[in-house]
């Protein structure tokens, strides 16, 4: 694999270690990173494939799909779309089941650290908060327009903020004499109402409330669920699902999704009159899930958070899923 940019520059991704092992069980075959940021995972991946081995990465990123030209690798393909959509991008290209897919799920650091981009109030700068800046509301815009009670309920949900319905009142009241155009603008807002956390001084106020809009923007969960659904029909029989997720949320979600594949009985109404061999067969085997050493969180702190559940898919005919 040729670069184009030094590795010394590259980011370190989250349990770069991990994800190979637990991913790849055949060299020579096709895997999907569906979350392709600024290709760390991506180009783990490919340096444990055979040269007949083959990776497609997913992001709906302009700047992370830029980013992959450094990758200068005939083994290895990008395609501008979320991961959602993987699918259905697949489908278009004839491509067949797959050995493996992984996801990375949440922000990537470079879109953190660009004050353009407008997630982190760290920096000051456009309250846009798209992970694909070529189309949809920004969150600027998406604050001017909402109803107090839509935004009271996405900070509630999505950033699990006990103060979400004073933030929203706030928000809208303030709206009719300014607009919130900046990170600032909106960090300050919420500093005004949410006092500092006891128990953690260094958290912003406005945290879960950038978190909170940030999903919402973006539909982040929206897209999770679709894609662990989309994924287990792509994947061949032994073939391997691994995901990384950063907060409970989506974590939850994973962790529920293994569940009802592992044990699709157990959600069965218990009422209805079925025989044993009348009910459902396990998609997945037992799923398993890894936590970083204390020696990565030390190095990445980023790491902290993260959690990793996987599982291998069985031989059952794919079924959809709700």
């Amino acid at each position: 694999m040729q670069e184009t940019q030094p590795s010394s520059l590259l980011h370190i991704p989250v349990l770069y270690k991990e994800v190979p092992e637990v991913l790849i069980h055949n060299s020579d075959g096709v895997y999907v990173d569906g979350t392709f940021g600024r290709g760390g995972h991506s180009r783990i991946i490919l340096s444990k494939l055979s040269n007949q081995g083959r990776l497609i990465a997913f992001d709906r990123d302009p700047e992370a799909i830029a980013s992959a030209k450094n990758i200068l690798d005939p083994r290895f393909s990008i395609i501008h779309a979320p991961f959602a959509e993987m699918k259905n991008e697949l489908d278009l290209r004839s491509e067949g089941l797959v050995d493996g897919i992984f996801l990375d799920i949440g922000i990537s650091s470079p879109q953190i650290d660009d004050p353009q981009r407008g997630f982190s109030f760290r920096f000051n700068g456009p309250l846009d908060m798209r992970m694909d800046n070529s189309c949809g509301l920004t969150a600027s815009q998406w604050l001017e327009t909402a109803e107090e009670q839509e935004i009271a309920k996405v900070i509630k949900e999505y950033g699990e903020e006990k103060f979400a319905s004073k933030i929203a009142r706030t928000i809208v009241q303030y709206r009719e004499k300014a607009k919130l155009e900046t990170t600032e603008d909106l960090a300050n807002l919420v500093a005004t109402i949410v006092p500092r956390n006891r128990k953690d001084q260094g958290q912003h106020p406005a945290t879960r409330t950038f978190q909170a809009i940030r999903i919402a923007i973006n539909d982040e969960l929206g897209q999770l669920k679709r894609a662990l659904n989309v994924a287990g029909s792509m994947l061949k029989p032994g073939g391997i699902l691994a995901v990384i997720s950063f907060h409970s949320l989506e974590d939850r979600i994973v962790k529920r999704f293994f569940d009802s594949m592992v044990n699709p009985a157990r959600h069965i109404d218990p009422r209805l009159p079925l025989l044993p061999d009348q009910l459902p067969k396990a998609l997945f085997e037992r799923s398993s899930r890894i936590l970083p050493s204390e020696e990565e969180k030390d190095v990445n702190p980023r790491a902290r958070s993260s959690v990793m559940r996987f599982a291998r898919r069985t031989s059952e005919p794919w079924r959809e899923t709700k």
